[in-house]
């Protein structure tokens, strides 16, 4: 896994970025795919959540996920519940101990989100959408509710599609400059009428703006690093019929919990 060092020197806070090693399932999922969405045996998918809850030193029954949808839902966790009972939403918070919050990407940016001295946590999937739509500042704005201090809250962008991978034509960018002018230097021309877009650069701006403590990226880009990380648009641009979904996570844990 890969560690933010934002949040790894942080007492009573635990997380991870997963890679795709590590795991049990093979083929275009090796190995350790963890998305009960993807075709892959569900018994892998299990054993592969299994084994990242407890890299982290948590029981898989915390493990706490949703049914993520690109939206800018942000639940409270006061208990985890199963996979099948997954509401939908993009982010979750929580100050309960022992929850181990996790987020499915395979391109979009997972966010994770601690202030240890009040105690609160969060997670969020932040695809190009939710981003855009705000999900970032919701979440924030969740852990706040909690009893979280914006200015120290330390928030890590995880493994995402880099701007060199992610072309994207002229409605899509249409999108973020109509909402923003600024946000054009997040887009580099490329053939023709085509940009390439930098979502971390646009998601590490959207929580520098939200005025947060620390903000880091720990980089990585999903889509060319064929051998450590899971890639959507990869898969697509293979012609492969599915894809893995890595895990982010991060559990607050007091007192051994």
């Amino acid at each position: 896994m890969i560690e933010a060092a934002p949040l790894a020197g942080l007492g009573g806070i635990r997380h991870g970025f997963f890679t795709r090693e590590g795991g049990v399932s093979d083929g275009i999922f090796t190995s350790l795919n963890c998305g009960f969405g993807s075709s892959d045996s569900a018994d892998a998918v299990a054993e592969n959540r299994r084994r990242v809850t407890a890299a982290l030193n948590a029981n898989i029954d915390k493990l706490t996920t949703v049914h993520q949808i690109h939206g800018i839902t942000v639940i409270p966790v006061e208990t985890s519940w199963a996979h099948g009972d997954a509401p939908k939403a993009d982010g979750m918070v929580t100050n309960q101990s022992g929850i181990v919050l996790g987020i499915s990407t395979a391109d979009c940016s997972p966010v994770l989100f601690a202030d240890a001295q009040a105690g609160v946590i969060g997670a969020c999937h932040a695809g190009w959408r939710g981003a855009l739509d705000g999900v970032l500042e919701a979440t924030v704005a969740a852990m706040e509710r909690l009893g979280a201090s914006r200015a120290a809250i330390r928030a890590a962008i995880g493994p995402t599609i880099a701007q060199d991978s992610y072309q994207v034509g002229p409605e899509f960018r249409d999108r973020f400059i109509n909402q923003k002018a600024q946000n054009e230097r997040f887009f580099r021309p490329d053939d023709e009428d085509r940009h390439r877009f930098d979502l971390p650069g646009y998601v590490a701006n959207r929580l520098e703006n939200s005025r947060i403590g620390v903000v880091e990226s720990v980089g990585h880009d999903t889509c060319a690093d064929t051998s450590r990380l899971f890639s959507y648009r990869r898969s697509t641009l293979n012609g492969e019929p599915d894809f893995g979904r890595a895990l982010s996570a991060i559990a607050l844990q007091r007192g051994g919990a």
